[in-house]
C-alpha cells in the first residue's frame, strides 16, 4: 500500500512512540512494561530499550526509531527528548501546512497537484532547518548560551582536575531516568567509584574512549543475587576458566600467542607426503620433540602464564602442565587488543618461541587465580597498566537477567556520555555581514528601559496587561497549552528599543508557526507583565502578573543550583564568513529544562530582529518545540515547581542578568543537548523529503542473473 508523504502522517506515527516516553520520561516518570510475543516481560524506563523492544511495521516508525538508535550511539542518552522534542516539531509545522490528506482517496487531479505542492512547500522547509542548523545555531550556542556554562573540572594549583562531586550530580541525574528508584543512587555511585578507580589522570578523555569501546569486556553480570553485591574487583576478569592452572605466588610473566604452538606436518599451501607407518611416527615424534622443547623455553624465561586466541592442541596442554604454565584459551579478538591496550604487549609468534633467543614480547601480572561467582568460575588476571587506563572490572549483580541487562545498559550509555563530555563538540557557523545584521540578530539591552521580554506569544502562560493604559487600550487574548491567557496590548510601546520592521504578512506566517490556535494580530503590540502580590503563580491560579520595574530574584529555599551569567556583547557580528569555535569538555548545565528554556530565550531574541522570515519562522518553530519537554519535566509539579513558575523565574533572571535557578538537582551534559537538538532536525529533514510512503509486509525473493525477465 502506498502513502503519500506528509507531516500529519508523521505526527501520527511519531505520537504513538511519544506516548511510551511521556510515561517515564523525567524523575517522576515510571516504569513501563512490554510483553514481546516470545512471552518475555520487559519493564524499563530506558528510552533506546524500549524502542528497540517494538515490532514496528509502519516505515515511518522504523526510520525515527533508526534515528533514535543512530543518537543513541554517539551520545548514549535523550532517547525520550528526542521523540518528545520531534513530535513537537511535527505539530508546529502541522499548524503551518493546515490540514492535509493522507492517501490517494481523491482521484482528483486538483488534489494531485495540491499534494506535490505540498511537497515542495515541505522540501523548501526542510532546506531553510539545514540552513539555519549549519549558519545560525552554532553561532547561538557559542556566543550565547555559553555565558551559562558550568564544568565538572575543578581549576587548582596543580591544573585541572575532575571534581567528584559534579561528577555525582552528573551521574545522578542520568540514571535517575533509567533505573528504578531504589537502585539510582547505589548505581550512580557505583559507577563513581569506578572512574576514579581507572583514571591514573583524571581529565584524561583516554579512559573513556577505552571503557565505552571495551565496556562488554570490562562488565560481568551475575544473576541471582541482589543489587546491592555489585561491586568492583581490581585487574581484568576473563569469562572463561583455565585450561590449565598453575598455582604461583607473586608477579609472574605472561605472553600472548595467536597461533597454536604445536608445530605443523608442513605450512599453508604446501603439501606433506608420507610413504609408510614408520614414516608418520617419525614425524610424530619430531612434533612431540619440538613442542617440548617449545615450552621448556617458555619455563627457562620463567612464562608461567600463556594467553591464547586459539584452541591449542592437547599436546601442547600437557606440555603446559609439565612445566607448570597456566593456559587460557580461546580469547575473543576484543579481549586480546583489551589486554594489549592495557600491558603494551605484542603477541609472541612461533620462530620466536621455538628459538632459543630471549623473549622480549612478554610482561609481568600481579596475580593469577581464579574467580567464581555463584556457580561459574572465570579468569582474574592482575594486569600491570602502562597507559592511563587502570584496569578494574564491575560486577553487576540481579535478581534475574533482566533487570542486569538494564544496568548494563545504562552503565555503556554512562560512558558514552562521559566520552562526548570529555572530548567536546566542535561548532562551525557562519556570521553575516555587518550590512545584513546591523544590529545583531540577538543584540539587546541590559538596562532598565530596555530590559524586556522575547516575543513568547504563545510559550508564555502569563496575563500580560498595562493597568494604567487599559481603558484606553485594545487587547488580544491568545490561550496556551496550560489554560492562561496572554494578553497583547496595542498602544506606545514602553521600551524605547526599536524593532526591526517586519512585513504584515511575513509576520502573519511566524504567529501561524507558533501557535495551531487562531491568533488575531494588532499592530505595534509589546508584551507588559505585572506581577502579581505573591510572585508565585500556582496551579489554580496561573495567571502571573509581573511589573514592569526592575526584577529581584531572592534565594531559593528549595533545593537546587545556580548558573552564572557571564557577560558578553551581543552585537558581535563581523565580516567574517566563516566561524569555527567548540563546546569546551566538561561543559555542563542543570537539569530540570535549563537548556531548553535558555535556547528558547535565545532563538526567540534572533527571531525576533530577524530581518530574514524563513530564518525568523524557523527560529520561533525550535523555539516553541523546546518549551514541549520542560512542560512535561514539571507537570506534577504544583506551586512554585509549576512550570509556569520556573519559566517566569528564568525570563527574569536572563532578563536581569542574574543566576538562573534550576528546579532539579544535577547537571547534563551541553555537548549531548546539543547534539540531540541537530538530530532531531536532521530527522525532521528526512521526513520533509518524503514524498511517497510504500509498505512493503514481506522482502522480495532474491533472483538470479540467469532468470528472464518472463521467469521474474
Amino acid at each position: 500500500m502506498a502513502f503519500q508523504g506528509s507531516v500529519t502522517a508523521a505526527l501520527r506515527v511519531a505520537e504513538v512512540l511519544e506516548t511510551i516516553a511521556n510515561r517515564c520520561v523525567g524523575p517522576e516518570g515510571g516504569l513501563v512494561l512490554c510483553t514481546k510475543p516470545t512471552g518475555e516481560v520487559l519493564l524499563s524506563r530506558d528510552g533506546g530499550c524500549l524502542l528497540e523492544a517494538l515490532h514496528l511495521e509502519h516505515p515511518l516508525a522504523r526510520m525515527i526509531v533508526a534515528c533514535v538508535s543512530s543518537h543513541l550511539k554517539k551520545t548514549g542518552d535523550g532517547a525520550k527528548t528526542f521523540l518528545i522534542f520531534l513530535c513537537h516539531l511535527l505539530r508546529g509545522l502541522r499548524a503551518v501546512g493546515g490540514k492535509e490528506k493522507d492517501s490517494f482517496t481523491s482521484k482528483s487531479i486538483q488534489s494531485h497537484v495540491r499534494h506535490w505542492k505540498n511537497c515542495c512547500q515541505w522540501k523548501s522547509i526542510s532546506q531553510a532547518l539545514l540552513t539555519f542548523q549549519t549558519q545560525t545555531l552554532g553561532c547561538i550556542v557559542d556566543q550565547y548560551l555559553s555565558r551559562h556554562y558550568l564544568s565538572v573540572f575543578s581549576s587548582s594549583a596543580e591544573g585541572r582536575t575532575l571534581c567528584r562531586h559534579s561528577l555525582e550530580l552528573l551521574l545522578d541525574a542520568y540514571f535517575c531516568g533509567r533505573v528504578g528508584r531504589n537502585n539510582n543512587r547505589f548505581v550512580s555511585q557505583l559507577m563513581c567509584d569506578y572512574i576514579f578507580k581507572c583514571m591514573a589522570c583524571e581529565s584524561g578523555v583516554e579512559v573513556f574512549e577505552l571503557l565505552d569501546n571495551c565496556f562488554v569486556e570490562l562488565n560481568v553480570g551475575v544473576t541471582g543475587l541482589p543489587v546491592s553485591d555489585s561491586r568492583i574487583v581490581d585487574g581484568l576478569v576473563l569469562p572463561r576458566d583455565f585450561s590449565v592452572y598453575c598455582p604461583a605466588d607473586g608477579a609472574i610473566k605472561m605472553v600472548i600467542v595467536t597461533e597454536i604452538l604445536q608445530p605443523l606436518f608442513a605450512s599453508s599451501g604446501s603439501e606433506f607426503v608420507l610413504n609408510s607407518e614408520t614414516q608418520f611416527q617419525a614425524s610424530q615424534c619430531w612434533i612431540l620433540d619440538r613442542t617440548k622443547t617449545v615450552m621448556d623455553h617458555l619455563r627457562s624465561q620463567n612464562v608461567k602464564l600463556l594467553l591464547s586466541s586459539v584452541k591449542q592442541p592437547d599436546l601442547v596442554i600437557y606440555c603446559a602442565r609439565l612445566n607448570s604454565i597456566s593456559v587460557v584459551e580461546c580469547l575473543s579478538s576484543e579481549e586480546v587488543f583489551l589486554v594489549q591496550r592495557i600491558t603494551g604487549l605484542s603477541p609472541c609468534v612461533l620462530p620466536k618461541v621455538a628459538s632459543r633467543c630471549e623473549i622480549s614480547d612478554s610482561t609481568l601480572v600481579k596475580f593469577c587465580k581464579p574467580l567464581i561467582l555463584r556457580s561459574k568460575r572465570y579468569v582474574h588476571l592482575g594486569l600491570i597498566s602502562t597507559c592511563a587506563f587502570i584496569p578494574h572490572c564491575m560486577v553487576l549483580c540481579g535478581p534475574v537477567l533482566g533487570l542486569v541487562q538494564q544496568h548494563e545498559r545504562a552503565f555503556h550509555g554512562a560512558f558514552r556520555m562521559l566520552r562526548q563530555l570529555f572530548t567536546g563538540l566542535d561548532l562551525n557557523y557562519v556570521i553575516e555581514t555587518k550590512e545584513q545584521c546591523n544590529p545583531s540578530p540577538l543584540a539587546y539591552d541590559d538596562s532598565r528601559e530596555n530590559n524586556h521580554l522575547p516575543e513568547t506569544d504563545t510559550y508564555q502562560d502569563i496575563v500580560a496587561k498595562n493597568k494604567s493604559k487599559l481603558e484606553t487600550q485594545t487587547h488580544l487574548e491568545v490561550y496556551s497549552g496550560l489554560g492562561a491567557s496572554t494578553e497583547f496590548i496595542r498602544g506606545k510601546p514602553w521600551s524605547p528599543h526599536k524593532e526591526t520592521p517586519v512585513d504584515p504578512s511575513q509576520r502573519d506566517e511566524i504567529l501561524k508557526c507558533l501557535s495551531p490556535e487562531k491568533i488575531e494580530i494588532i499592530d505595534n503590540r509589546e508584551l507588559l507583565i505585572e506581577n502579581n502580590s505573591t510572585g508565585n503563580p500556582t496551579a489554580e491560579d496561573t495567571r502571573a502578573e509581573i511589573s514592569l520595574e526592575p526584577l529581584q530574584v531572592t534565594d531559593n529555599p528549595r533545593k537546587g543550583y545556580t548558573s552564572p551569567v557571564i557577560n558578553k556583547s551581543l552585537d558581535t557580528c563581523t565580516s567574517q564568513d566563516l566561524c569555527s569555535s567548540s563546546v569546551p569538555a566538561g561543559c555542563v548545565l542543570p537539569v530540570g529544562g535549563n537548556f531548553e528554556i535558555l535556547m528558547h530565550y535565545y532563538l526567540l531574541s534572533y527571531a525576533k530582529q530577524c530581518r530574514q522570515s524563513d530564518e525568523s519562522a524557523i527560529s520561533m518553530l525550535i523555539a516553541d518545540a523546546l518549551l514541549g519537554i520542560p512542560k512535561i519535566l514539571y507537570k506534577a509539579k504544583r506551586g512554585k515547581d509549576s512550570f509556569p513558575h520556573i519559566y517566569m523565574q528564568s525570563l527574569h533572571a536572563l532578563q536581569t542578568s542574574q543566576p538562573m535557578v534550576s528546579g532539579q538537582s544535577g547537571f547534563e551534559s551541553v555537548a549531548g543537548k546539543y547534539q540531540l537538538l541537530t538530530s532531531v532536525l536532521q530527522c525532521l529533514m528526512k521526513i520533509l523529503t518524503i514524498d511517497l510512503i510504500i509498505n512493503i509486509k514481506r522482502q522480495p525473493q532474491k533472483t538470479s542473473d540467469q532468470e528472464s525477465e518472463d521467469e521474474l
